[in-house]
């Protein structure tokens, strides 16, 4: 196996997040579902470009049915903490959240989500996602507003470990 490149120093920021995570702690719900428990696995990647790929592959806990899978990337505008997650999903929707990383925090809040002519309703209106990382511990908050409510709302909540 060929050795991992070199970190680009763009993202050198974001190295807390480099690795594979696992958890089985998810707790998923929202006013127009039933609360649910999850478990997913995250992986952080790069390939010496100036970005981080990303994969999460969620499933229902109890059911072991495959829930959310997304795929994308992680940009820093260069010589600041403004940070860009570019995601796409297979529930037939597409976001851009933008923030800022600090120390291992990261914040992020969508500015741009687009979907499926035929997805299924309700349409989600913004998502906020925070990260924050401590030791070995990975914790991911994710709030929600869709056509359906009127408030940000708690929609997931999962800590992982690293593998």
């Amino acid at each position: 196996m060929a050795a991992a490149p070199p970190l680009h120093a763009a993202i050198k920021p974001l190295e807390w997040l480099l690795g594979d995570w696992y958890s089985t702690n998810g707790q998923g719900g929202f006013p127009t579902i039933s609360p649910f428990k999850y478990g997913e696995k995250l992986q952080f990647h790069h390939v010496g470009q100036p970005n981080i790929q990303f994969s999460a592959y969620a499933w229902h806990l109890e059911s072991k049915k495959p829930l959310h899978r997304e795929i994308g990337f992680i940009r820093i505008k260069p010589g600041t903490n403004q940070v860009a997650w570019l995601g796409a999903q297979n529930l037939g929707l597409v976001e851009i959240e933008e923030g800022t990383v600090e120390e291992m925090t990261m914040h992020l809040e969508s500015h741009t989500i687009g979907r499926l002519t035929f997805a299924k309703e309700p349409i989600t209106k913004k998502i906020v996602r925070n990260f924050v990382r401590d030791d070995d511990t990975l914790k991911q908050i994710v709030y929600m507003r869709t056509s359906n409510t009127e408030e940000m709302t708690k929609h997931l909540e999962i800590s992982y470990n690293k593998l």
